[in-house]
């Protein structure tokens, strides 16, 4: 059996992450993964996820298995975190995940099980992974418009426009909350407000992937998008991540919530995703979800966590600032001043995959082929070195495509 199987292809993300690793070149930058890199190029546990972790290990008597919905002192916190404390608890089904990954995939297989037209919307361009999870979940994906035809701006009209046209009642759409994957280019607030005006009317159930809450204006402003659409919709999916805000990457610490119209059909709803879970991993682990809900009980670790957070997002500030002004004193004649209006870890540089090739090949960095970059691999240390290679490439290479 196994000696027939073909070699799959490496992921396009992860295997140029491996790529980089074997590259024994002395300067190099890695600006794939989406990690957060410190100033040093680490990945640095926080101190707030340290205090946690003492506290934890001192005090826990046990390794028993948690319940299939996961931690509960965690669902309850992390709920409030991702939808605002004012925010109706008993409307809300909420299962501990393994990652934003898992909690994605939650969503897709109750919603193939459950929903009325198995499609799901995605945008053009999304995180590379989402149409993989809800193709395997068994969900039609579909894809709506997304970028201006500038490709440094969300085109809402052009997105709304093509879902009056398409949509059926009942179809899911996948959103970011904010900081979108891969581009960094969110929609304003009017931009949100119309959306969710439109999806509302259409009677689309939205999926949203929060999974980088305090990234983009910080952990409450970015729950705008969230609160926006839960006003306006009875239902819909909100899938959360804390690999970054909490720096919990290896402990795979995430959250699948379901918003539903009444209590009765939250307690459905939530019988039937634990049904999900068994079937696939039984239940969550318990390291992740102890420290988050530890850090959110306690008033000093929190306020500790929420100001490590802001930290990181000025950071990532700093670093897309710095970038910009960089390539500007380089020579380079490319203006690449819209970077400074994205949000997040990700930009969308509107570099090409020969570009890519070129900084590969040449100078030892790593980019995807669809010019997507992880700002937070920056540093001032490699800054120069990234600018003046980058400069050189452009004057190299043809001027990047804008499909």
């Amino acid at each position: 059996m196994f000696e027939t199987l073909p070699v799959a292809p490496p992921d396009s993300i992860l295997g140029l992450s491996d790529e980089f690793q074997k590259d024994t070149r002395k300067e190099k930058v890695n600006l794939t993964v989406g990690v957060f890199k410190d100033d040093l190029g680490q990945t640095p546990v926080l101190a707030s996820v340290k205090a946690a972790e003492a506290k934890i290990l001192d005090s826990e008597k046990s390794k028993g298995y948690l319940g299939i919905e996961g931690l509960v002192a965690y669902n309850t916190a992390v709920t409030q975190l991702a939808l605002g404390k004012l925010f109706p608890s008993e409307r809300v089904a909420t299962l501990q995940s393994p990652g934003g990954t898992g909690a994605l995939r939650i969503a897709g297989d109750v919603a193939a099980n459950f929903s009325m037209t198995k499609r799901i919307w995605v945008s053009d361009p999304t995180w590379a992974n989402h149409t993989a999870i809800f193709t395997a979940a068994g969900l039609e994906v579909k894809v709506y418009p997304y970028l201006s035809s500038d490709r440094v701006s969300a085109d809402i009209e052009a997105t709304i426009e093509h879902l009056e046209k398409h949509a059926q009642v009942g179809d899911l759409i996948c959103l970011h909350a904010c900081c979108h994957n891969p581009t960094g280019i969110d929609p304003s607030g009017v931009q949100w407000e119309s959306l969710a005006t439109s999806i509302s009317k259409l009677r689309m159930i939205p999926l949203i992937d929060f999974a980088y809450q305090g990234f983009g204006d910080g952990l409450p402003n970015d729950r705008f998008a969230v609160e926006h659409l839960l006003s306006m919709c009875p239902e819909a999916i909100v899938c959360a991540s804390f690999s970054k805000n909490f720096g919990l990457y290896s402990e795979r610490t995430g959250a699948a919530m379901f918003i539903c119209a009444d209590e009765a059909a939250a307690i459905a709803t939530l019988s039937q995703a634990k049904q999900v879970v068994r079937s696939n991993y039984s239940n969550p682990p318990r390291h992740g979800a102890a420290i988050v809900a530890e850090i959110l009980n306690d008033v000093e670790l929190c306020e500790q966590w929420q100001g490590e957070v802001d930290a990181m997002r000025s950071r990532i500030d700093r670093m897309r600032k710095s970038f910009v002004a960089g390539m500007s004193e380089s020579g380079c004649d490319q203006d690449f001043s819209f970077l400074n209006k994205q949000k997040g870890m990700f930009s969308y540089s509107g570099l090409s995959k020969d570009h890519a090739a070129w900084l590969k090949t040449n100078r030892a960095i790593y980019i995807l082929g669809t010019g997507r970059i992880n700002v937070a691999g920056m540093s001032d240390k490699t800054m120069d070195y990234l600018c003046t290679s980058l400069a050189q490439c452009i004057a190299d290479v043809s001027q990047p495509s804008t499909k």
